[in-house]
């Protein structure tokens, strides 16, 4: 029989790790099956430019594995028995069991509520394609009723930046108000602070500075001083939680549902379990965790096509190098900030601002977006034979 790689999740970092085992590993050794709930690949750092109204591609995974061997199982993920080394699914047939003797859990995160009433039933988010566009949808009917309207982004971190400032662009004629729960741009240096600042007051952003939300309703926020804003669409973007499959699975992970790796992305509770992108819980090189982004899944992702390559062929595995670069983020279309920071994740002064931060910026999404569409572009055509006796439980087979 050959061995089972499954991998659960087809966003940057699942997409990788499968389209690049599958050129690196015999296929008449290995067979690769890809887990995922939707048809298309989520460009995800974009999604807060197509809920402001622009268009971005929705890219068929179908098309971004043909001719790679992987094959593509749409369903939704909905338990995982290590144990048993099987994986429960969910789709329109009814559904199955998968079994696997290598698991890569690429699930991502989506986003989180923080315990605040009527996020999930007053709030949009851009975490998700299908809930980027509700958004637009939303917004598109604020713009014909031709009296403007008021939208309330609640977060001050990337995202909520990057939203706030996307939206304010391309709809002049809504009323943007940005809720930050410290100081806006605090992660920044001070000159970046004071680019983002300039940012928000060009386009009209009123920035609400050290204000925590209480409560979402469906047509204002409730902040804790007693404020209340009125809000014809509030959009959440205060964190990202993982979805807690991996800690009912019996799997070690954090407190807050992440998967506990080795520096290798080896789950330290079960070996034949690898975990990659916001699903890790993976410590940098500088003794840091790694934070949920695109750079980090090419790095745990890099990292565990590594480990996997090396265990089940005997080979040597090459660490890669762990670091967080720095924050880019876009303010709309014609300006952002590239803010470079030190070895602990800290600002430097050094950043780059403008025109030409949002060009590199759009370079980095381009270079993501083709990384993941080609995923065995410029490797190696010779795939390596396992060893004679990779680490499966070959007792513990179920057939998929």
């Amino acid at each position: 029989m050959k061995h089972r790689i499954v991998v659960l999740g087809a966003g940057y970092a699942g997409a990788y790790v499968a389209g690049n085992l599958a050129r690196r590993l015999s296929s008449a050794e290995a067979e690769i099956t890809v887990v995922n709930a939707e048809p298309d690949f989520v460009e995800r750092l974009r999604l807060h430019q197509l809920a402001a109204g622009q268009e971005v591609e929705a890219l068929r995974l179908a098309d971004v594995f043909a001719g790679t061997g992987v094959r593509l199982r749409l369903a939704r993920v909905t338990a995982v028995e290590p144990e048993r080394q099987v994986v429960a699914v969910a789709d329109g047939d009814g559904g199955g069991e998968l079994g696997y003797d290598t698991l890569v859990h690429a699930l991502g995160s989506h986003v989180a509520d923080g315990g605040v009433p009527g996020v999930g039933e007053h709030a949009f988010d851009v975490a998700g394609r299908p809930s980027a566009l509700r958004l637009r949808e939303r917004l598109d009917n604020l713009g014909r009723r031709g009296e403007g309207g008021r939208v309330v982004v609640v977060g001050d971190g990337l995202t909520g930046i990057e939203t706030a400032t996307e939206i304010a662009e391309s709809r002049p004629g809504l009323s943007v108000t940005l809720v930050a729960r410290g100081e806006l741009g605090a992660q920044l240096s001070a000159g970046a602070r004071s680019h983002l600042r300039r940012a928000c007051d060009r386009l009209g952003i009123t920035v609400l500075e050290h204000t925590s939300v209480e409560a979402v309703e469906a047509t204002r926020v409730l902040c804790a001083d007693g404020t209340a804003l009125a809000s014809d669409a509030t959009v959440w973007t205060a964190g990202f939680a993982v979805d807690p499959i991996a800690a009912a699975s019996g799997l070690a992970v954090t407190e807050n549902g992440r998967i506990v790796v080795d520096r290798t992305m080896r789950s330290v509770s079960h070996p034949n379990v690898y975990a990659a992108g916001d699903s890790a819980h993976a410590i940098g090189d500088n003794g840091r965790p790694l934070p949920m982004s695109c750079a980090s899944a090419g790095h745990t992702g890099r990292q565990a096509t590594n480990a996997i390559v090396g265990h089940l062929t005997g080979r040597a595995i090459a660490n890669i190098k762990l670091s967080y670069p720095g924050n880019h983020i876009s303010l709309g279309r014609r300006d952002g900030i590239l803010q470079m920071v030190d070895d602990e994740a800290r600002a430097t002064p050094t950043y780059v601002a403008g025109r030409k931060a949002a060009r590199i910026k759009a370079g980095i999404l381009t270079l993501s977006l083709w990384g993941v569409t080609h995923p065995t572009f410029g490797l190696p055509k010779r795939r390596h034979r396992l060893a004679a006796a990779p680490d499966a439980s070959v007792e513990n087979r179920v057939a998929a």
